[in-house]
């Protein structure tokens, strides 16, 4: 069974009655990211996507609010039309599910879906000012407000920020936006291994030119050579002139190749959206986040064990890694590198029956996933949503 609210209060009654009949609720909105995380088992599915338009825009505050509902296009398509655009860069993740549907805005909020722009200006939840939503009681809760200084609940916001709606069903977000960059291009350094390239990528992060992506293709993916790529964003003079400079400040990692506004575009939207290891359809494939300098001796550690195809981005603090989805999918070696190495890993894709079986995103010290049952607790004390979706049992 579905339900599909099409107010705030109508959904706090559904949520309200799931409690009192001592039934569980699956959350869904435009379903591009079912793949990810535990199979929530659930009596029934209630769906965001009737909950939907913007509430507020205030282009000169640079400040939005929608429903969480609202599709992801409609957001950049309003915002574009201002000459902004949403900072954080959300991946569009139906390349590596295959999944179809629409992104919501909702689940940008409630899974933190950010892309390569956030090693410069941060996370989705860097950007999230206030929400409101319904809990696991039924009751509806608003936090935050329309200004970055109005740090009322903002603990409340950053808390739900990656919950993945086990807190609470979101119904309205509020983000700040940004000036859309008129103009970008890219160096691409060719042939570097691991280790160099995420020493340039590093040097470029170091440096005072603003890059805002850092990413490494490594050999192997597709028939392109090993392609390390650095992305500045700005009016086309800026561009032009710290692109000079900075292939200047790298010379000792040879001579880089330049790409276009429409070609870095494109490259940058493959690898925000996973796009190299969309293929072949029934690999495992893991997220994992590390300091970037430890990037290459994690991936080597699973590569000694396990075969694996990988790529970098956020200077090497992001490395996406495929694997065969045999078994434990890698796991053992995965978690093994990232014990030695600092860092946490979530497998982003695997079988329904791997996903139901394994630790899905990272686990915690007991500490640690007390206080998440606490925090459960708090919100959803009969596990009404979304129950199991991020660890078992909780």
């Amino acid at each position: 069974m579905t339900h599909s609210p099409a107010t705030e209060s109508d959904l706090a009654a559904i949520v309200a009655d799931a409690r009192a009949k001592k039934t569980t609720l699956a959350i869904a909105g435009g379903g591009t990211r079912a793949g990810l995380g535990r199979p929530a088992a659930a009596d029934a599915v209630v769906s965001t996507l009737a909950l939907a338009g913007v509430t507020l825009y205030e282009p000169a505050e640079m400040v939005f609010s929608a429903r969480a509902g609202t599709l992801l296009r409609d957001i950049e398509a309003m915002l574009a039309e201002k000459g902004q655009s949403l900072p954080f860069e959300p991946m569009d993740s139906r390349a590596l599910y295959g999944s179809t549907g629409e992104p919501t805005i909702g689940a940008v909020a409630a899974c933190n879906i950010s892309g390569p722009r956030r090693v410069q200006l941060g996370a989705a939840r860097d950007h999230l000012i206030g929400l409101r939503l319904v809990n696991g009681r039924g009751e509806i809760v608003k936090s935050g407000g329309r200004v970055v200084k109005n740090v009322t609940g903002l603990d409340l916001v950053k808390l739900n920020a990656g919950a993945m709606g086990t807190l609470g069903v979101l119904t309205e977000v509020t983000f700040k936006a940004l000036p859309a960059a008129p103009d970008s291009g890219a160096l691409v350094f060719e042939g570097l291994d691991d280790i160099r390239a995420v020493a340039c990528l590093c040097a470029a992060m170091g440096s005072p030119f603003e890059v805002g992506a850092a990413a490494h293709l490594p050999a192997g993916l597709g028939d392109a050579p090993a392609r390390t790529l650095l992305r500045i964003e700005h009016v086309p003079e800026s561009v032009d002139y710290r692109l000079d400079r900075l292939a200047g400040t790298l010379r000792e990692f040879g001579t880089p190749a330049r790409l276009s506004h429409a070609a870095t575009r494109k490259i940058f939207a493959d690898i925000r959206d996973v796009a190299p290891l969309a293929e072949p359809r029934d690999a495992a494939v893991w997220k994992i986040s590390t300091a970037p300098a430890k990037g290459p001796a994690t991936v080597a550690g699973i590569a000694a064990k396990i075969a694996a195809t990988w790529f970098y981005d956020w200077s090497g603090g992001l490395v996406w890694l495929a694997t065969p989805a045999l078994g434990d999918c890698g796991a053992a070696a995965v978690r093994a590198a990232v014990a030695a190495n600092g860092g946490h890993a979530t497998l982003a894709r695997a079988p329904e029956a791997t996903r139901r079986e394994l630790d899905v995103f990272q686990p915690l010290a007991e500490p640690l996933m007390k206080l998440s049952r606490g925090v459960k607790s708090s919100f959803d004390p009969d596990g009404v949503l979304n129950f199991g979706r991020m660890y078992a049992g909780v």
